[in-house]
């Protein structure tokens, strides 16, 4: 049964945060609200964490695109290549934002991301999944959560959601209606940017 926790974005509860990171540390699964649509996440350093959200996506683990929320840039370099000045300026414009990032990785991945060559990277402007990721001290594994109706892509209230991962899920974060538009997905391993998938963020930025 998963707990439903209402978490305001305007002042998250200290208390709650605590609770949510609590059940990341023991390898618990967590829906919560970004600046686009409700996420699935998971401590970025629990394996059996990560292959059961795999499973529930039915993918294999190292093969999955999931992305990582991080609290902000700071600890980019902590999974990412060394990124040129001009990259950096990009991230700096449009982060925390509706954007993921596509960056290439380094040699610091957890073991089961290790043969990925690149990462998506999330810094949503939500004052709630940032503050998890703050206290847990590292990313979290994400994957938004997309509905099999094709009129309703992703689901946006809390309590339906609850109603429908209750098996699966440990907690699930009521942070208000979420948004059913999914974050712009923005290239930066070639080149020049480029825009994989047009979403929530203006491409005007690029």
């Amino acid at each position: 049964m998963a707990e439903i926790i209402r978490i305001y974005n305007e002042n998250p509860n200290p208390r709650e945060i605590t609770k949510v990171v609590k059940t990341l540390r023991n390898g618990g699964l967590v829906i919560y609200p970004t600046d686009t649509v409700y996420g699935l996440g998971c401590d970025i350093t629990n394996n059996s964490a990560l292959e059961k959200i795999a499973q529930i996506k039915g993918v294999k683990l190292e093969k999955a695109n999931f992305s990582f929320i991080c609290h902000d840039l700071s600890n980019l370099s902590d999974y990412v290549k060394q990124i040129d000045t001009s990259t950096f300026k990009i991230l700096k414009r449009c982060l925390p934002g509706p954007y993921t990032f596509i960056l290439p990785g380094n040699n610091n991945l957890p073991t089961v991301f290790k043969k990925k060559k690149t990462v998506g990277i999330r810094v949503p402007d939500n004052n709630i999944c940032r503050a998890i990721v703050a206290e847990l001290g590292n990313p979290i594994v994400s994957t938004s959560i997309r509905d099999e109706d094709e009129v309703i892509e992703y689901t946006t209230d809390p309590e339906l959601i609850q109603e429908k991962w209750d098996n699966l899920v440990d907690i699930v974060i009521d942070g208000g209606y979420g948004d059913n538009i999914p974050s712009t997905v923005i290239d930066l391993t070639t080149y020049q940017p480029e825009v994989v998938r047009e979403g929530k963020g203006s491409i005007e930025i690029m």
